[in-house]
């Protein structure tokens, strides 16, 4: 594990948020991340058109972070995905290398929209088939309730009323 990283998911800062009743606390995630299953219903739409629904999403809990959330291609509108090769690729110390997609919604052409690990590194094998989108670049609902984005162009975890924080992606928080 990287020696910058202070905060481990084995003790919050003294400015974290306490979670209280049916919230959880980003900084009680584990670094590196843990791989959840995720039974609530997950929507996500541009516009009228709905490119998945499923209750079979995945999060990536990670110290610091809102959940990132995976949702498994057979769920979704495989024909308005479309890999974006020119976007180039990532690199994530935990899962490794990154893919990115477009989605195309009639003449709605929303470029590195989402993004895939093909072959994830182990233990996040279950992510093989699965892809994540922004939540600020399109319509996301997880049981009904519409999902903000975490601040910073960069990440992609899903804020709901579930989650107690501050977390990462604002000015100043780069080293959490």
């Amino acid at each position: 594990m990287s020696p910058r990283w202070r905060y481990t998911g084995h003790d919050r800062p003294a400015f974290a948020e306490a979670p209280g009743p049916g919230r959880e606390s980003v900084w009680d995630y584990p670094r590196p991340p843990r791989l959840v299953p995720d039974a609530g219903e997950v929507v996500v739409r541009v516009g009228d058109v709905e490119i998945v629904r499923t209750v079979r999403a995945l999060r990536m809990l990670e110290t610091a972070s809102p959940p990132t959330v995976y949702l498994p291609f057979a769920d979704a509108r495989r024909d308005l995905l479309v890999e974006t090769p020119q976007m180039g690729s990532s690199h994530c110390e935990w899962k490794g290398n990154a893919r990115y997609w477009s989605i195309l919604c009639g003449n709605v052409k929303l470029e590195g929209i989402a993004w895939s690990y093909p072959s994830p590194k182990a233990p996040y094998g279950a992510i093989a088939e699965c892809f994540c989108v922004y939540p600020g670049r399109v319509a996301c609902f997880v049981d009904g309730e519409r999902v903000m984005a975490q601040e910073g162009g960069f990440y992609g975890g899903w804020v709901t009323g579930a989650i107690a924080g501050p977390w990462k992606g604002g000015p100043g928080t780069t080293g959490w």
